[in-house]
């Protein structure tokens, strides 16, 4: 059997956890079952991308990903299995599939809805699972269609020598995580010297650190993280409560001509 993970909106007292976990052990009762998150903020799909393109590559082939957040339906926005790197993803066509996978997938199914007899989606996500998971193929669980929803996703500017990104991701440390790549920063750096500024002109770092002790406690520093973005943090602190970050808060890299 393969793995079925959760990825969801849900508050954690609600019953919705438990009735989709209790639906899919009754459909496929030998199933493993990981949470990946249950703390994405209501209907925030780009919230929910970064976190699941952030962990589904440490899963094995055939693992299936059920992603509950913002999953209404309609017409222009169809229930869809995605096939990609050798795993499966079940959401709404809201956007979400292009922000996880941009356009590096395999087969795309527009799940039958003759079949579903509710519109309850978890009731369709875990029948549509279970069905991946018993060796059902792709296709005989819907039709074949050529792509999803597209979502732009806010990328960096670059003008002369300053580069400006974004948080995109405040993390359980109350780091505050940007789409400033280390691949993008490097290109432009070319070896100059380079001021970051935090909030416009408030808060100010000079150099990238490699470790989050490399600095004092409680002092300032900037990193590039294990997904290779751009970190803004406080040595055993709370940079985004501190520095008053939040998602969309602009971070500028100022370059030495």
């Amino acid at each position: 059997m393969s793995v079925i993970t959760l990825i969801s909106d849900w508050f954690k007292n609600d019953f919705y956890i438990a009735a989709t976990k209790g639906r899919i052990l009754s459909l496929c009762p030998d199933q493993t079952i990981v949470d990946i998150s249950h703390s994405i903020t209501t209907f925030n799909t780009a919230q929910a991308a970064f976190v699941l393109r952030n962990a589904y590559p440490n899963f094995p082939a055939g693992t299936i990903h059920l992603i509950f957040v913002n999953t209404e339906s309609s017409p222009d926005k169809p229930s869809l299995i995605v096939k990609a790197h050798e795993q499966f993803f079940i959401g709404t066509d809201n956007g979400i599939f292009s922000l996880i996978l941009s356009d590096n997938h395999d087969k795309i199914i527009q799940i039958n809805i003759e079949k579903r007899t509710s519109h309850s989606a978890i009731e369709l996500f875990t029948k549509t699972a279970c069905q991946l998971a018993k060796g059902a193929k792709m296709e005989e669980l819907g039709e074949v269609i050529d792509t999803f929803n597209q979502k732009i996703p806010l990328r960096p500017t670059i003008e002369n020598l300053t580069l400006t990104g974004s948080v995109i991701y405040i993390d359980s440390y109350n780091n505050a995580i940007t789409n400033i790549t280390k691949d993008l920063f490097e290109k432009i750096r070319q070896q100059r010297k380079f001021e970051i500024f935090i909030q416009s002109k408030h808060y100010k770092v000079s150099r990238i650190s490699s470790f989050y002790h490399e600095v004092p406690v409680g002092e300032l520093l900037a990193l590039f993280n294990s997904v290779g973005l751009l970190e803004i943090a406080i040595n055993n602190g709370n940079a985004a409560g501190l520095l008053n970050l939040d998602v969309n808060s602009s971070v500028r890299i100022v370059f030495s001509d």
